[in-house]
């Protein structure tokens, strides 16, 4: 069925277009033409006026609409959580497991390649985040989940057979080998959770490492005299950074220095989402009780567990804390990291020949619409 979405602006790679109709066809984006040109077979979406843009793509969730990827690893649970995040305009994300053994790690991947062989709308692939990470940077992660690398965790950490994989793990308890195993096997590693030093970090990122995880968060900071993590992460232009964009997690004007150091070709926007996400402010991790407050999750002595906040807050919040445009900003959310995963010719972009997901947002940057393959999932 040929679709046509008219009367709204268009967020394209080369600027936003009004006057124009996009067409889409078997989930996919055929062209965008003139408004008077729509085929007249086409069914129309009306979109009111609002500006369409591509759908945003989160690399770190690890749950919403209540529910904990660590706890529910299964193709329903999985639903819950995308779901749960097409609301705030996600259209792809990265279902994050917090440090487990190799057995919850094994089932996790088994619920992930479940899910995408199945289709469940949203689910790209899978995001390890440790257990390999350093005990001093641990941050709400259990401390007595951080075993010893080895080929073991090479071949259960690069077991899924459908979409992405990405592993956190500490340059400072592991070795410029066991980095280079994994990206040989076809995973995606990043640096994170980690108190190593700035060689040590480039020593990583030179074994393969392509990116880091929530940049300033639980790693060794820059220091003028020993740059550590952040140092390292901040200097290399080649590499991507991942940045929760809620406010709290990074102040503003660090979020700027990043900005300022990296530019908008290698920052991520991430949530870091837990499942007060589209859900209840109240969960539990690991057996330990955790409160929501201002839009981040806390542990009970008062340790950060990751955000409440949703892609479109973070998005605007992009917009007012570095001052840049909104094409700009959603670059941040979505091409950038399309382009992180290898999948920047289907996914990140409104252009033709890729996947229809996209994002109507109203005057004031709120979700009206969200679309995955051409399919309306919110409302």
């Amino acid at each position: 069925m040929l679709t046509a979405y008219v009367h709204g602006r268009i967020l394209t790679p080369e600027g936003i277009f009004s006057g124009r109709a996009l067409l889409c066809e078997k989930g996919r984006i055929s062209a965008l033409v003139a408004a008077d040109s729509v085929p007249a077979n086409a069914t129309l979406v009306d979109l009111k006026g609002g500006t369409l843009v591509p759908g945003f793509i989160d690399v770190q969730v690890n749950g919403g609409g209540s529910v904990l990827f660590n706890d529910s690893p299964t193709v329903d649970g999985l639903a819950a959580i995308a779901r749960a995040h097409a609301r705030f305009g996600t259209t792809a994300l990265m279902p994050t497991l917090i440090s487990t053994d190799l057995a919850g790690i094994a089932k996790a991947i088994a619920a992930v390649d479940a899910a995408i062989a199945s289709g469940v709308p949203g689910i790209i692939g899978i995001h390890i985040e440790g257990p390999y990470l350093s005990p001093k940077r641990r941050g709400i992660h259990n401390p007595t989940e951080f075993p010893k690398f080895d080929a073991a965790a090479t071949k259960v950490l690069s077991s899924l057979k459908n979409g992405k994989t990405i592993v956190t793990m500490a340059p400072d308890v592991t070795t410029p080998d066991d980095v280079r195993a994994l990206v040989d096997a076809g995973v995606i590693v990043c640096i994170g959770h980690s108190d190593a030093t700035y060689d040590q970090a480039k020593a990583a990122l030179k074994a393969g490492a392509r990116g880091f995880t929530h940049l300033y968060n639980a790693m060794s900071p820059l220091n003028h005299r020993a740059p550590g993590v952040v140092g390292a992460a901040l200097d290399d232009q080649a590499s991507w950074c991942g940045i929760i964009g809620d406010g709290h997690h990074v102040a503003p004007a660090a979020l700027r220095i990043a900005y300022a150091c990296r530019g908008p070709e290698k920052l991520m926007l991430v949530t870091d989402a837990m499942p007060p996400v589209g859900g209840e402010p109240n969960f539990v991790l690991q057996g330990r009780p955790m409160h929501t407050e201002n839009g981040c999750c806390y542990g009970p002595d008062g340790t950060l567990a990751g955000s409440a906040t949703d892609m479109a807050t973070i998005v605007k919040n992009a917009v007012a804390f570095l001052g840049i445009d909104l094409p700009t900003a959603v670059k941040l959310a979505s091409a950038n990291a399309a382009a992180f995963l290898g999948l920047e010719q289907e996914i990140g972009a409104i252009a033709s020949g890729a996947r229809a997901d996209f994002v109507l947002l109203d005057e004031h940057l709120d979700v009206a619409r969200t679309f995955i393959a051409g399919t309306p999932v919110v409302p």
